[in-house]
C-alpha cells in the first residue's frame, strides 16, 4: 500500500442548522470550529439538512404551489372530464351507424324503384 495518498480521517460532528440534531461520526472534513467530547477533539460542521430535517424522511412534506400549477392541472383534468362525458363512445357510434343504415336502405329502394320506372317507360316508348 503506497503511504500518503489516502486522505485524513478527522472525528466530526455534523450539526443540522434547521433542527439542531447533531451527528457524531467520521469524516475528511475539517472546520476552524471544534468541540471537546469525552476528551477527544472533534471538528463542527454545520449543515442546512439532513435526514432528521428533510421532508422525504420525516413524512412533512410541503407541497410549494408555484405560478398556480396545480389549480392549472385540475382545470385541465375537468376540461378532459367533460369533453370525455360529452364524447359518444364506440357502442353509440355503432347504434348511430346501425340506425342510419336502417333509414338509408329505404331511399335506396326508392331510388331503384324510380329507376325501374324509368327503363320500363323508355321500354314501352320504343
Amino acid at each position: 500500500m503506497n503511504k500518503d495518498i489516502h486522505p485524513k480521517v478527522n472525528p466530526v460532528i455534523f450539526i443540522d442548522s434547521s433542527s439542531g440534531t447533531e451527528f457524531v461520526t467520521t469524516s475528511t472534513l475539517t472546520s476552524d470550529e471544534t468541540r471537546e467530547i469525552d476528551g477527544v477533539t472533534y471538528y463542527v460542521c454545520r449543515i442546512e439538512i439532513s435526514s432528521a430535517s428533510h421532508p422525504f424522511y420525516t413524512g412533512k412534506q410541503i407541497f410549494v404551489d408555484s405560478a398556480r400549477r396545480v389549480e392549472k392541472f385540475h382545470e385541465k383534468m375537468a376540461k378532459v372530464d367533460t369533453a370525455s362525458a360529452a364524447r359518444k363512445g364506440k357502442k353509440a357510434k355503432r347504434v348511430a351507424r346501425t340506425k342510419t343504415a336502417t333509414t338509408a336502405t329505404p331511399k335506396k329502394a326508392k331510388k331503384k324503384e324510380v329507376e325501374a320506372q324509368k327503363v320500363e317507360e323508355v321500354q314501352s316508348a320504343q
